[in-house]
């Protein structure tokens, strides 16, 4: 049984967390719960599940849950809230689902802890990457990933030495333009990019995924997890989205992991590792499926994983200033307030007015995506 912490549990990923824990309820039990600002959702999963203790980012909703629990649950709220979950005594392994830098402290807190923390938030690994890996050494705790694409390649791995490894390779689905002509870009609507040809997520990874900028994150996030340099992540779009990443090996071999586009079937795996339990939820039918195609991404109308790219090969403080950069210029389009290209051009823009810092503090992180947000706003 294992005791599970989920940061996110009303989200895309949380939502998924918590279908996964209804078909193990002997394999996985729910000991914390904190949301944003989703108090109905998150009363309701308390009851179900009655965790030990949930947090909620609004304080005022966190008194309407006290009410309503009574004495059945502790509640916390705000950034304290989610450090009082991450740190339970009881538990073994700390989901983080919390879309932005939110989670990075928590990682960090669950990790000195000594709990294993199970990451879906690229932003943890992209901006803090070498510090959250080092501390994960330090105190002998595993980084386990619930992102399809690394949960595939850690699988493929299976404990082999990154000196094994040619090529790590990152399937993308290619999102909603893959064929959309350059020229049209500028009058692409966020209800278009909002539109994802093989996953259903929450706004921001969807937008991010429309770029292709959440492949290019999660070219960073495979640097620091599996300890490769970046000349060795690559990207192929795979349409289908069945193969979800593969490994090629130094003998030219390549293993890679298919199955129909579930994320329970990742967040079972990172929960239940290194078993593999029983479940009925994933049916993958080859036949049905029919063809598997792979094409090589186009540069010039997706420049995120070029810019992605630069700031994991440069490191320091660049990575954080790309994922907040883009995190600003996402929400100003999703407010209508700037065209999809100028998502990329803001990026390009902040990072070259970026002066980097090499092996940074925390603190140094923070403040590099703070300057970074401000001036992608401007």
């Amino acid at each position: 049984m294992k005791k599970v912490v989920l940061l996110g549990s009303t989200g895309s990923i949380g939502t998924s967390t918590i279908k996964v824990a209804q078909d193990l309820p002997d394999h996985i039990r729910l000991l914390g719960l904190a949301a944003g600002n989703n108090a109905e959702l998150l009363l309701e999963q308390t009851r179900r599940f009655q965790p030990e203790a949930v947090s909620i980012g609004d304080p005022t909703r966190a008194k309407e849950l006290r009410d309503a629990l009574g004495t059945a649950a502790e509640v916390y709220c705000g950034p304290e809230g989610l450090l009082k979950l991450a740190t339970l005594p009881a538990a073994d392994i700390v989901l983080i689902a919390i879309v932005g830098t939110a989670g990075l402290q928590p990682a960090l807190a669950a990790i000195r802890a000594g709990k294993d923390i199970a990451v879906a938030s690229k932003e943890i690994l992209v901006m803090a990457g070498e510090i959250v890996m080092g501390e994960a050494r330090k105190f002998g705790v595993r980084v386990l990933a619930v992102d399809s694409e690394h949960s595939a390649i850690f699988q493929c791995l299976d404990g082999k030495p990154s000196a094994s490894v040619r090529r790590l390779w990152l399937t993308a689905s290619g999102g909603p333009f893959r064929n959309t002509p350059k020229e049209e870009f500028a009058g692409i609507t966020v209800e278009r990019a909002l539109k994802h040809p093989s996953w259903v997520m929450g706004t921001k990874i969807t937008i991010d995924s429309a770029t292709l900028f959440n492949k290019g994150l999660e070219m960073i996030e495979a640097r620091w997890l599996f300890d490769v340099g970046m000349d060795r992540v690559k990207v192929v779009v795979h349409p289908q989205s069945v193969v979800h990443s593969m490994v090629e090996f130094v003998d030219g071999s390549i293993l890679a992991q298919l199955s129909t586009p579930d994320m329970c079937l990742p967040i079972q795996y990172a929960l239940t590792y290194p078993e593999r339990v029983f479940s009925e939820r994933v049916q993958t039918d080859f036949a049905k499926l029919g063809n598997l195609t792979f094409e090589e991404p186009d540069p010039d109308r997706f420049p995120a994983l070029a810019l992605a790219r630069f700031a994991g090969e440069t490191g320091g403080t660049l990575p954080a200033v790309l994922n907040a950069a883009n995190e600003a210029a996402v929400a100003a389009f999703v407010q209508r307030r700037i065209t999809f290209p100028q998502i990329s051009e803001t990026v390009r823009r902040t990072m070259d007015r970026h002066q980097c810092v090499a092996h940074p503090t925390l603190a140094q992180i923070l403040a590099a995506d703070a300057w970074a947000r401000s001036e992608a706003a401007g």
